[in-house]
């Protein structure tokens, strides 16, 4: 009997493509209904307040917004998300239905040009990862009614299950002319360079963005003598402002048309400036590694002398400072990494004093100690530093249509 029940199964059709978007609309309007019960209104009712501000007061497509990326990809204190929930307590949903919502957790966040309409669907080109999606919507073509070719999106994708290849608008979206290409380009290249994340989806960004790291950190390593430097904040920044600068003049002498206009304008030239919390240090460490890319550290030039000087590790500033290091999220494990290795006659002692665990050794308990403490740095994919521009955005964005 069971043998003909899995057979019958087996042989039942697959749902098409129309079923499958209605029924995805019926488990979103579950989903989100979930998401707003009582249960969860300690976390998504402040967020929706900070975006009204003082004067309360917050439009439906905000609303919208939030309350999108609050089903989807807010982690609540325990780590799951609310679509993690929803998926576990409800025991009426078929493998399918989970294995839907289950790829709805990393959406595709960007600003997509209208490359054409396909029947129900509209093609976008994505302006950050460079990529095209064949797009529907859950309330059917209507939702692309005064959608152009030439326009652009700004929206949230989602996977169909089943259905490879086409993707779903989730939460909100707005549409904007090709008129607007000069403004819809400014945001999409901060899009990208603030969250480069987004731009590595497509794996040959990824491969050019590793090969654009490795020679702008030959180029810088050329220009300042080494791939780590201690050097006083203001000093810091005369040095990257110069580096991008000499940079910059690099890339325009490559590009013999630009180049004919003359030398560089003030408004061309790259500023760079420390963050506040940077700049206040007695020193900045710069580091640009090969994994990890460019970085700056607080105070550096302090937690290098310990490490020469394992008996500084009695006062209270400088197991301070260590500790920060271990403890900040926004510290990766590379410069304790750097410091041991090159102090590998000190690195036990400066451990065992501010542990104190008198059997500590850094070959032995080193990496372990920075697995416990930087958790996310060794579950989250190692990524390039430098982002990578498609064709298309560098086009807008240089005003060429």
């Amino acid at each position: 009997m069971a043998e003909g029940v899995q057979s019958a199964h087996q042989g039942a059709a697959e749902p098409s493509l129309t079923d499958l978007i209605e029924h995805s609309a019926e488990l979103k309007g579950r989903l989100v209904s979930f998401a707003r019960s009582a249960r969860f209104d300690r976390w998504l009712t402040p967020l929706l307040l900070e975006a009204a501000g003082p004067a309360r007061q917050l439009d439906e497509g905000e609303a919208i917004r939030i309350t999108d990326h609050f089903v989807l990809r807010y982690r609540l204190p325990d780590g799951s998300t609310v679509v993690d929930l929803f998926v576990a307590g409800r025991k009426d949903l078929t493998a399918a239905d989970r294995e839907m919502l289950l790829g709805w957790r990393d959406p595709v966040e960007g600003i997509f040009e209208v490359q054409r309409k396909e029947g129900d669907a509209v093609v976008l080109l994505n302006l950050v990862d460079d990529l095209e999606y064949c797009t529907y919507s859950n309330v059917g073509r209507a939702a692309f009614r005064g959608v152009s070719k030439g326009g652009f999106l700004h929206t949230c994708l989602v996977p169909v299950h089943s259905a490879d290849g086409a993707w779903l608008v989730s939460g909100l979206m707005s549409y904007y002319p090709r008129s607007c290409a000069g403004d819809v380009a400014r945001a999409a290249l901060h899009l990208a360079t603030s969250r480069p994340e987004l731009v590595f989806r497509n794996p040959r960004k990824t491969e050019q963005g590793w090969q654009r790291m490795r020679e702008d950190r030959a180029a810088f390593v050329d220009f300042c003598g080494g791939d780590e430097l201690i050097l006083p904040p203001a000093e810091a920044e005369d040095l990257l402002h110069a580096y991008y600068r000499h940079r910059q003049e690099a890339a325009v002498a490559a590009q013999p048309g630009r180049a004919r206009r003359g030398r560089l304008s003030g408004p061309d030239l790259p500023f760079f400036e420390l963050p506040r919390e940077l700049a206040d240090s007695d020193t900045i460490g710069v580091i640009y590694d090969e994994v990890d890319g460019l970085n700056f550290y607080a105070d550096y030039g302090m937690l290098r002398d310990l490490f020469a000087d394992p008996a500084l590790a009695g006062r209270r500033r400088h197991q301070d400072l260590l500790r920060t290091y271990l403890r900040e999220e926004s510290i990766a494990p590379l410069p304790i990494f750097r410091l041991a290795a090159a102090h590998p006659e000190t690195a036990d002692e400066v451990f065992r004093r501010l542990l104190r665990k008198p059997g500590f050794t850094w070959s032995e308990h080193g990496e372990a100690l920075l697995r416990r403490r930087k958790p996310w740095y060794y579950e989250n994919e190692t990524r390039p530093g430098v982002s990578v521009i498609g064709d298309r955005l560098s086009r807008l964005a240089a005003g060429r249509r």
